[in-house]
């Protein structure tokens, strides 16, 4: 992605004056997951061929969160983690809309005219084969074709990407495996391992005082959707490069704090990492949280989490491993 568009409170669409057609992909994109990488690697590739550039179109925040609050999902990827794996795909120009009311409002027809052709200089549209936009989702692929041949763009389709089971990859089903704590599963239909992102703030320091010294990352946004409780083997994305660790999300009944928090243990590190940006990806569950009677215990069970996390980290059939 050569340039980041955003759309704010205006009909400009940010587009530099000489591009006058493009090819679009639209759609919320939560966890960017391979059913879209396939839609945007053909985006690409259809850019490439016509000459003009790739625009990718998303929202925020998720649409149900102004159509319908109650059933909105928590979120996959938040919107800075979402930006973070679309920067890699190859994309000229992503626009980034806010999702409001008055939006919600729009016919398909109005968000092609208006959004897509006015502001997007739309040539050829290519979407998902479940893709639908406008009021009530009415935007379905037989109403684009459609609106495509009065108005002169084209519409493409893009098929769904399956799962080794031969399950459609969506964005649901993710979410299921996520909350479940299926991490296998989840990467499989990502194609990556699941992760969290945040700043690393200071902690209460007890890890150092059993041998264990941690970073802590601040609160997630309330959207994002975690794993369950538990202590994992983790491969953190860190300012110095990818390290292993194991983390627990979760309480820290040991010390009589029930708040929820995201604590990593480093292997091999050194420096000071607060104030830095980390993402933190989940390889393997490796035990539920639980208290213990003293802190010696805690220390002998955190050195068998260490075995076994960096045991984790190094086997060749887990997905995106250090070896990986």
């Amino acid at each position: 992605m050569r340039r980041v568009t955003r759309i704010l409170e205006s009909d400009e669409s940010g587009l530099p004056p000489h591009v006058t057609d493009t090819v679009i992909t639209v759609g919320t994109f939560d966890g960017v997951h391979r059913g879209h990488r396939d839609v945007i690697e053909r985006l690409v590739a259809r850019s490439r061929q016509l000459g003009i550039p790739s625009v990718l179109v998303t929202f925020d925040p998720h649409p149900l969160e102004i159509v319908n609050p109650a059933a909105a999902p928590l979120l996959l990827t938040t919107h800075d983690e979402k930006l973070e794996v679309l920067a890699e795909t190859g994309i000229d120009y992503m626009a980034v809309v806010p999702f409001t009311a008055e939006l919600a409002t729009y016919s398909a027809e109005a968000f092609v005219e208006l959004i897509l052709r006015r502001c997007f200089r739309l040539r050829e549209l290519l979407i998902g084969y479940d893709h639908g936009f406008g009021r009530q989702r009415a935007g379905n692929v037989s109403v684009l074709r459609t609106l495509g041949e009065r108005d002169g763009f084209q519409v493409d389709v893009v098929d769904a990407v399956s799962t080794s089971e031969g399950q459609s990859v969506s964005s649901t089903s993710i979410r299921r495996a996520v909350a479940g704590g299926d991490l296998v599963r989840a990467a499989e239909s990502l194609g990556r391992l699941y992760s969290v992102s945040g700043q690393v703030i200071p902690g209460a320091r007890r890890g150092r005082t059993i041998g264990f010294p941690t970073i802590n990352l601040g609160p997630p946004p309330p959207r994002k959707l975690l794993p369950p409780e538990g202590v994992y083997a983790v491969r953190v994305q860190t300012a110095a490069g990818p390290l292993g660790g194991m983390m627990n999300l979760g309480p820290r009944p040991t010390f009589g704090d029930s708040t929820t928090s995201l604590e990593a243990h480093l292997f091999d590190a050194t420096g000071d990492f607060y104030g830095t940006q980390v993402r933190i990806d989940f390889v393997k569950r490796l035990r539920q949280t639980r208290k213990f009677a003293s802190a010696e215990q805690l220390s002998k069970q955190l050195e068998q989490d260490e075995r076994d996390a960096r045991n984790s980290l190094t086997l060749s059939n887990v997905s995106g491993n250090l070896k990986g």
